[in-house]
């Protein structure tokens, strides 16, 4: 199976925090610097779990981009789309020490990727088209996005973040969404109470350390999240997102689960 994805490839920064941050004075961590992005995550476990890889997007020629896509190469994604000479976008994600997190964004040039500069051989023998919701905040990416489904026999979508939504507008968004058609939405449960009734055939609500709800044909069954010591849950719904497209809510905890027990958010 092959699982294209659409969107962002940037410098990940983690700091996992031994306590909480002090002002004006030293607070101590761990820090992982490396390929991020919520589409380049996903194909990056996609690879992982041995499905063939194809991150899509737009993305930068400088030190930090040069850092983002070796890293996802040698992860065994292919790696397609317009590149820029500089303007790779960072994201720094806090992790305190009780598996609460936040993330400071800086997309760079991903958001500029425009519908002339896809080019459709990129999607080519793609079972899958995963599309992160930060790639329906705004043109030019979103109407990518959209060009790209109407490509694509199959697409998922992952609504990403409850702030990208409301900057967007949920109407908007909403619009935006069922333009996609998505056969399968991930939401957590944030984000689902905000978008309210969601109508992909299939949709997925991640519960965290309880586990998921998939609501599919009318029908709902919730599953239980695997055993799991908690380290940095950063990339867990991007890792749970690739196992789901290929194997089901069981692969898709089993990848969660093996996500938030590491440092960083790839395989």
């Amino acid at each position: 199976m092959r699982i294209c994805c659409l969107g962002d490839l940037l410098l990940d920064v983690i700091v996992r925090l031994d306590g909480p941050v002090l002002s004006d004075t030293d607070t101590y961590g761990s820090t992982r610097v490396g390929a991020g992005g919520q589409a380049a995550n996903v194909a990056a476990w996609a690879a992982s779990l041995g499905a063939e890889a194809r991150f899509v997007g737009k993305r930068a020629r400088d030190p930090a981009g040069r850092i983002a896509g070796e890293e996802l190469r040698r992860r065994g994604v292919e790696i397609e789309g317009p590149e820029l000479p500089a303007g790779t976008g960072t994201v720094v994600s806090l992790a305190t020490p009780d598996g609460e997190r936040a993330m400071l964004s800086d997309r760079g040039v991903a958001t500029s990727f425009g519908p002339d500069e896809l080019e459709p051989a990129w999607l080519d023998a793609c079972d899958w088209l995963h599309i992160p919701g930060y790639s329906l905040t705004g043109p030019p990416l979103a109407d990518t996005a959209r060009r790209a489904a109407s490509l694509a026999d199959r697409v998922s979508v992952d609504l990403s973040s409850t702030a990208a939504i409301e900057a967007v507008g949920v109407d908007t968004f909403a619009v935006r969404l069922e333009e996609l058609r998505p056969r399968v939405v991930f939401a957590t449960e944030a984000e689902a109470e905000l978008m309210g009734r969601l109508t992909a055939q299939t949709v997925v609500v991640k519960r965290g350390a309880r586990g998921c709800t998939v609501r599919q044909n009318g029908s709902e069954r919730s599953y239980d999240a695997l055993p799991a010591t908690l380290v940095d849950a950063t990339g867990a719904g991007d890792a749970f997102a690739a196992g789901f497209l290929l194997g089901g809510p069981e692969l898709a905890l089993e990848a969660a689960a093996r996500c938030v027990g590491q440092m960083g958010a790839m395989p």
